[in-house]
């Protein structure tokens, strides 16, 4: 591993890569890739055309594949998997750790897939098997199967020398798991108190037996907020039984964070955080044509509330110019309480206990910024066509739209969560609808009753 590349940012790296593909040779790219990092290589091919990629994938060793194919997004893996034979795939999951090997066995389809269990040894291929049948945002999907395992019965010279027959442990390892003869989980016992612990001592004496166990039907997203509230490095998965099934790590909630961040921004825009950035045009534009239509359809619903107040439009012209500013500010209002409505669901803040509290909080919020700013639009308004009747009513028409905003920012979210329906993803679009509806009937509609 060379210097360069490890003290390199991504930015740097990215630019310095599309420049030897541009006017490189081959075996410039070849010495490039040979000094990156795995996750450094699967950031490279995510950010090039699929061409280059084509270019950067015939110089990476068999043996390193599978660690990239692990890493980058769904749609550029099966991109990749299409440019790699049988043989060269075989080799490239012999040296992955057992999480990353199930995580590239849940891409893989027929018959791509039995070709590869195929080649496994039958006991590898029995504890695969295990992970596969468990949902890949779980758990028992997130898992490891590489565990090292100890009694309690036994002395901590005998954990010493049973290591030392190991040769080895896997990465990660903060502590080894305390288990019964039915491999029951009883605790962990920490790697620093082996070291400083008498070597005589039984490691029942010692073991914690309140570690945490984590259900391997658990989400991965729970998973993530229990490590980040006990600072745990590591933690055993269980069966309904208590037996143990693997392990979890930190390096494995570090992805599904970054995985939940990466969605929770796609999300709001329509989009999918496994898609190439670089995807064919027509494949793109198909995508995104769903939510342009969905938005259109709301963009008609608030074209026509506008045209009910056609003829109060034409006799007051002054209301065409203001009211884009109702139906704004309440849009920027309900963006604020959705967004922490949102976040405070993800990170399981929100649930039906307190979910009132919060609306009513949040109404209060509305209505103290819309009576402030009221004020202030009542004035500007009211100097700006010189008639405190109009001004009068912009303003108010602004408390009503920043309340409605903030009820709607709030309580949408929890509606599409008891419904199943990811509140980042419809929010956005449900709430620019009904602050555009209320802005506008509100301020026309007043209009309408009191300056006609």
């Amino acid at each position: 591993m060379s210097t360069i590349a490890k003290q390199e940012e991504p930015k740097a790296l990215l630019e310095r890569a599309l420049h030897i593909l541009e006017s490189g040779s081959p075996v410039e790219v070849r010495e490039l890739i040979h000094n990156l990092f795995p996750a450094e290589t699967a950031h490279i091919l995510e950010s090039i055309e699929p061409e280059r990629r084509a270019i950067v994938w015939s110089v990476i060793p068999p043996n390193v594949m599978g660690e990239i194919l692990v890493r980058v997004n769904t749609e550029v893996g099966q991109g990749l998997l299409k440019l790699t034979d049988r043989t060269d795939l075989i080799k490239a999951t012999e040296n992955l750790e057992s999480d990353d090997m199930v995580d590239l066995l849940h891409v893989l389809e027929e018959p791509l897939l039995s070709q590869v269990m195929e080649a496994m040894g039958i006991h590898e291929r029995n504890r695969l098997e295990v992970a596969l049948t468990s949902d890949d945002h779980s758990a028992g999907g997130l898992m490891s199967l590489d565990v090292l395992t100890i009694r309690p019965d036994v002395t901590l010279d005998v954990v010493h020398r049973y290591l030392r027959q190991q040769g080895n442990i896997p990465p990660a390892t903060d502590s080894l798991i305390v288990v019964d003869r039915q491999d029951k989980v009883k605790g962990i016992l920490p790697m620093h108190t082996l070291l400083i612990k008498d070597g005589n001592v039984k490691v029942s004496s010692v073991m914690d037996y309140n570690a945490t166990k984590i259900p391997y039907k658990m989400t991965a997203h729970d998973v993530a907020i229990m490590f980040e509230q006990r600072d745990m490095v590591s933690a055993p998965v269980v069966t309904e039984k208590g037996r143990l099934m693997g392990r979890i790590t930190i390096d494995d909630v570090v992805d599904v964070i970054r995985e939940e961040a990466d969605h929770s921004i796609m999300s709001m825009a329509g989009l999918d955080e496994e898609q190439d950035i670089f995807a064919p045009v027509m494949t793109s534009a198909k995508r995104r044509a769903v939510w342009l239509g969905i938005n259109l359809c709301t963009a008609f619903l608030a074209s026509w509330v506008i045209g009910l107040f056609e003829a109060t439009l034409a006799q007051i012209v002054a209301l065409a110019v203001l009211m884009p500013i109702v139906a704004s500010m309440g849009g920027i209002a309900g963006s604020q309480t959705l967004t922490l409505v949102v976040r405070g669901l993800a990170l399981r803040q929100v649930s039906s206990a307190n979910a009132g509290r919060l609306m009513f909080k949040e109404l209060m919020v509305g209505g103290v910024n819309g009576l402030l700013w009221a004020v202030v639009v009542a004035m500007i308004g009211g100097i700006w066509f010189q008639s405190i009747n109009l001004g009068l009513l912009l303003g108010a028409a602004m408390v009503i739209n920043l309340v409605c905003a903030a009820l709607a920012g709030a309580s949408i979210p929890v509606i599409l969560d008891k419904m199943d329906i990811d509140p980042a993803l419809a929010g956005g679009v449900l709430l620019t609808t009904v602050t555009d509806v209320v802005g506008f009937m509100a301020f026309l509609g007043l209009a309408t009753a009191f300056l006609l």
